[in-house]
């Protein structure tokens, strides 16, 4: 039985989210924030860099990085940057969001990076765990008591 997952990858999620976060700022200007603009550039770095590394994680795994059919992972990466997220790309898009929210200056638009991390826990990150947990059993039930979803 393989879990259902939505059509909108990941990446779209986030990128849609970030598009809602524009229209709030330009919707609601009274609401700007006075943040450092160069702010931005800290959880921009750290998303992009924890990506980076996520993704060289699985690559030298010899492992699918593609999130849309996690049955397909040959191997259970729990090193690197998997050793402190069981879900670290994720944790890198959230860092970019937190990022574009600083440089948008709003506080509306901080309801993005909320929004973006319920929709994957109830939506992505749910059929993903299904997935691995059938095809991995206990040893991803055991990484799952070891290593939390985001941080």
């Amino acid at each position: 039985m393989r879990p259902r997952l939505l059509w909108l990858p990941p990446p779209g999620v986030a990128a849609l989210v970030a598009g809602l976060m524009w229209l709030v700022t330009e919707w609601l200007p009274a609401l700007s924030a006075g943040w450092p603009v160069w702010l931005a550039w800290l959880p921009l770095t750290a998303g992009l860099m924890l990506m980076m590394l996520a993704a060289i994680s699985l690559w030298r795994a010899g492992t699918t990085l593609l999130p849309f059919e996690p049955e397909r992972s040959c191997r259970l990466v729990t090193t690197g940057v998997f050793a402190r997220s069981r879900n670290p790309i994720y944790l890198g898009d959230l860092l970019l969001l937190l990022a574009f929210t600083l440089w948008l200056q709003s506080w509306p638009a901080l309801l993005g990076p909320v929004l973006f991390v319920r929709y994957m826990n109830r939506v992505q990150i749910r059929a993903e765990e299904q997935a691995l947990a059938l095809r991995f059993g206990q040893a991803y039930t055991d990484y799952c008591a070891r290593v939390r979803r985001w941080l």
